[in-house]
């Protein structure tokens, strides 16, 4: 698993979301690296300033230890637009498949979307529910509400919770929904860092190449060819009450992918059931959402 510990602690807390400092002792780190295993040797990496709440993602190629710089993100800063969404969004269902503790849209999405800013030859609405349910993916334990009420019966007249009201309880969401609003918007001013003589445009080329082969090849494998009529009928008709049965007939095939089954598993997350959906049909990402957005 790439993500460390300490990156989940600070995914939990809303204000390394915010952009703000948080280092509270000179004892703990000033800079986290993160590493996310993409395919075929090729790895994108974030290296997060804690203090400064500067991020930089890098590129790391088969055969190399060190990332080569992509591009820098400073807070207040018009957003670079190192990847194109579909990039990232290529990238991230390849990590969910290859990691199912990394789902997508999830953490990979909520971290690296501000290196993908909106063109203007993207789809926005299909963006801004993709990096919704990333953000409200984000969640956190939450300790058991303290009991209330008093220690003995009280007489009828006093038992209502008027008198002994229950404390607010915390959501396990980790942000509320202003600050995913927010971190959704769509930003008009973006900087173009991919015409540089230093940019790995090749490089980056090949990855996505060599993702876009790897989900290609999905609807012919295994137990997925056999439940491909399914997942087709689903992405013609737009309605998703069927992923039950897709799911069902996966099971029964004798799939066990964990990032498969909870894709399709109850609760639903729209644009998580959508995704799966859309690679087991052997469709073009995206297709199943924007229909029914």
């Amino acid at each position: 698993m790439p993500v460390t510990d300490t990156l989940l602690r600070l995914a939990e807390n809303p204000d390394f979301w915010a952009g703000e400092s948080c280092v509270t002792s000179d004892d703990e780190p000033s800079e986290l690296r993160t590493t996310f295993p993409v395919t075929g040797g090729y790895a994108l990496v974030l290296d997060i300033g804690l203090k400064t709440g500067e991020r930089t993602l890098g590129l790391r190629i088969p055969a190399s230890s060190e990332p080569v710089q992509l591009a820098c993100s400073l807070p207040g800063e018009p957003g670079p637009a190192a990847l194109r969404w579909w990039e990232l969004d290529l990238c991230g269902r390849v990590i969910a498949w290859g990691d199912p503790t990394l789902p997508h849209p999830g953490l990979v999405v909520a971290l690296l979307s501000p290196f993908a800013p909106a063109t203007a030859e993207d789809d926005e609405p299909e963006i801004a529910a993709m990096r919704e349910a990333a953000y409200r993916s984000l969640r956190r334990t939450v300790p058991p509400p303290a009991p209330s009420g008093p220690e003995q019966a009280p007489l009828p007249l006093f038992t209502t919770d008027d008198w002994w009201p229950a404390p607010p309880a915390l959501s396990p969401q980790v942000l509320d929904e202003a600050s995913i609003a927010e971190l959704t918007r769509t930003e008009r001013a973006v900087r173009d860092v991919r015409s540089g003589s230093r940019f790995p445009r090749e490089d980056l080329a090949d990855l996505v190449r060599r993702a876009a082969a790897l989900l290609r090849a999905v609807p012919s494998q295994q137990w997925y060819a056999e439940t491909r009529p399914i997942a087709r009928h689903i992405l013609d008709s737009g309605d998703l009450r069927p992923v039950s049965e897709l799911l069902g007939a996966l099971t029964e095939a004798g799939c066990d992918h964990p990032t498969v089954l909870d894709a399709l598993s109850e609760p639903l997350v729209t644009a998580e059931a959508c995704w799966m959906v859309e690679t087991l049909a052997g469709a073009e990402p995206g297709t199943l959402l924007r229909h029914r957005l």
